[in-house]
């Protein structure tokens, strides 16, 4: 009889904690949202001007390396080959690399679909032709830009990372930040580009890990 005032402050505690967690969630999409409009309307063209007038052979060569971090392709291999490896003896193990294989995947379609929908002009576009927004519905690869896959790979896996080794997520997320930003020093996307794309690969990860594999990776580690 005593056990059941404890249960109930236990579990009106993970109702107040779930809460906490889903407004801050909710403030945290709506700051993002209000951002990305704000670079699409304010920040992008000037910051693309401004990268035009500085760049310069060597940083592009360097960023050229570094945006290949962002290539989805190196994820999904290790990721399938880390659940190949130890599907059979290492469950933990296993669900971490098809945690990697799934969010990559996951945003990486819905990125794809995003971009033929939405229709968004590259920068290649503004520079040569002045042309700057949305025409929906296209497949052409200059009207591909929002949001940017490389940006929803990189913040993806550097989510995924981090999950499973959280004593490195600064770096790991640091590492992931640049990979996304160098989309926008390459003037291959938009930085609002950049931003939606990292908010759909940190989301991904998360509603994956949250609805498929936190008891069998979280709970381990517990």
């Amino acid at each position: 009889m005593q056990d059941k005032p404890l249960f109930r402050d236990t579990h009106c505690f993970f109702i107040f904690s779930a809460m906490q967690n889903n407004t801050i969630r909710l403030l945290t999409g709506v700051a993002l949202t209000l951002l990305g409009t704000a670079s699409y309307v304010w920040i992008d063209q000037p910051v693309t001007d401004y990268i035009i007038s500085t760049k310069t052979p060597w940083i592009t060569e360097i960023f050229k390396q570094i945006t290949r971090l962002g290539e989805s392709q190196w994820y999904l291999a290790v990721g399938l080959l880390i659940w190949l490896i130890y599907r059979n003896n290492n469950e933990r193990k296993a669900s971490q690399g098809l945690l990697l294989f799934s969010s990559i995947a996951v945003s990486g379609i819905i990125a794809n679909i995003l971009k033929s929908l939405l229709g968004r002009a590259r920068p290649r576009l503004y520079i040569h032709e002045q042309i700057y927004g949305f025409d929906f519905f296209h497949i052409e690869y200059a009207w591909l830009s929002f949001p940017s896959g490389h940006a929803a790979t990189a913040l993806g896996a550097s989510s995924v990372l981090a999950i499973c080794f959280p004593r490195f997520k600064y770096p790991i997320y640091a590492i992931g930040i640049v990979t996304a930003l160098s989309r926008v020093i390459l003037t291959q996307h938009y930085l609002s580009d950049v931003i939606a794309g990292s908010v759909l690969g940190l989301a991904t990860t998360i509603f994956i890990y949250q609805h498929s594999f936190r008891e069998k990776i979280h709970a381990a580690t517990d």
